[in-house]
């Protein structure tokens, strides 16, 4: 470890100390002997299994969520696995006196929260290898074999040290909201270079579009077109490195060098970042730019369900706005996933003059012409060779615009998810920023998304 920076001092305060340690896999232990207990009495052939950074020791102090994957025979039918699979996960909870929730994944799980700990129970097909994937889910235990068998102890801490700084940088998590490194992606790229430092180092240095790190040497890299290309080693046809965005990749590799040229504890810590109304207000006056919100209440669906419809919906409104000759700056969507949904438009252009020039055919196509010239007559005039018009613009400005195209008659000139759409459908509000962030709406939590929008490297510097 390098010796500009004190990572003992780091490691103690980001580590689970020895009270956490203990209470975590006591518990994991106590939950998996319930669950095969429930199975034998009921005479359900499965067996449960710790897997994730909890089996790995390598969850960041205060971050424990125990995962425990339910196994069922190959020839188990799917139904079944389901059933009797959620029927253990609820039995067990029930038997600790916590509270539960059913999710969904590839398939539901079972979600509890006992002792103040958050439990996963999935079930799962007990495969020996990923020729015999019957879902996404089954590798997930080959995933925590394979970096218990190759993960050296003095290795953890690395992995400990880099969750900690792509957390802190905002690169860490491999759900749809971030965009970022998967934990099962941050072992693998230790068990590859070897240390902390030296995955800095190699993302500094090395890393660009279409990089490829193949510890197995299963030669499948080419097959994908994601930024980082990172073979499963027990899935040469999967790449680990799916989830990561462009910009999440360039975030951790230009921190990475930021880190390298200055090593700084405060990389291992949220940035506390000051802001208040009046400064997210003054930044968004600065830029005389006109900035548009969509508000909603965002649909009761899962997150990861939620987020790629936000997205789909913020590009779709871009490209609708943009057709119609305004321009759009910048454009970003966030939830809170219960009260408040919000797609930003930041308008270069938000307002036109009334009339627009139509293209119409060239004056060499007759027939065309015939068509343009029997509906518009001698308003047409030729531009260079191609005949042409001016007309009136359907819209002058991009609100009413937004207005026009938010209703039942035309929202379907629209891409959006159906959940999305029946909540925009319903309670659509169009506001400016000024006027929202002067709102009751505006909370903490959307102030700081304003504030994030107009910051956007914030993180990545100390």
């Amino acid at each position: 470890m390098s010796e500009k920076i004190d990572y003992h001092k780091i490691l103690k305060e980001i580590k689970p100390d020895q009270k956490e340690y203990h209470e975590v896999n006591e518990l994991a232990v106590k939950l998996i002997s319930i669950i095969d207990e429930i199975a034998a009495n009921n005479s359900i052939n499965a067996k449960s299994a710790l897997v994730g950074s909890v089996a790995k020791d390598t969850w960041l102090a205060g971050k424990a969520d125990i995962d425990i994957f339910i196994e069922f025979p190959l020839r188990t039918d799917e139904a079944e696995l389901k059933e009797k699979g959620l029927f253990l996960g609820h039995k067990c909870i029930e038997s600790m006196g916590g509270e539960y929730e059913l999710r969904y994944a590839s398939h539901p799980y079972v979600t509890g929260l006992i002792n103040g700990f958050e439990i996963d129970f999935v079930p799962c097909y007990s495969i020996k290898d990923a020729g015999e994937l019957k879902s996404a889910v089954d590798r997930t235990i080959l995933h925590t074999e394979y970096v218990k068998k190759n993960l050296k102890e003095e290795q953890k801490d690395e992995v400990i040290l880099l969750k900690k700084f792509m957390e802190s940088i905002a690169t860490y998590g491999s759900e749809f909201k971030v965009g970022g490194f998967a934990g099962y992606l941050c072992e693998l790229l230790i068990i590859y270079y070897g240390s902390f430092n030296i995955v800095l180092k190699a993302a500094a240095d090395s890393w660009h579009q279409g990089y490829i790190i193949d510890l197995e040497k299963f030669n499948t890299g080419t097959g994908f077109t994601e930024p980082l290309i990172v073979i499963d080693p027990v899935d040469k046809n999967r790449n680990v490195a799916a989830a990561l965005t462009t910009q999440k990749m360039a975030e951790f590799v230009v921190a990475s060098r930021n880190f390298i040229k200055k090593p700084n504890p405060e990389f291992f810590s949220k940035k506390i970042i000051k802001y208040d109304a009046d400064i997210v207000k003054n930044g968004f006056t600065k830029r005389g730019t006109k900035t548009l919100l969509l508000t909603f209440t965002p649909p009761s669906v899962p997150a990861d369900a939620v987020y790629p419809q936000l997205k789909k919906t913020e590009n779709s409104l871009r490209k609708i706005v943009e057709r119609e000759d305004f321009h759009v700056y910048g454009s970003s969507n966030w939830t809170d996933q219960t009260e408040l949904a919000i797609i930003l438009l930041e308008m270069l252009v938000w307002e036109l003059p009334t009339i627009k020039k139509h293209l119409g055919p060239f004056v060499w196509s007759k027939d065309h012409q015939k068509r343009f010239l029997d509906k518009y007559g001698s308003k047409a005039w030729i531009n260079g060779e191609q005949w042409t018009v001016d007309i009136k613009r359907e819209y002058n400005d991009v609100k009413s615009l937004l207005k026009a195209i938010l209703t039942p008659e035309k929202i379907n000139y629209l891409k959006l998810g159906k959940h999305v759409k029946k909540e925009i459908l319903d309670n659509v509000e169009i506001v400016d920023v000024q006027n929202f962030i002067s709102s009751p709406k505006c909370d903490d939590s959307s102030l700081k998304f304003l504030y994030e929008y107009l910051n956007k490297s914030e993180n990545i510097w100390r």
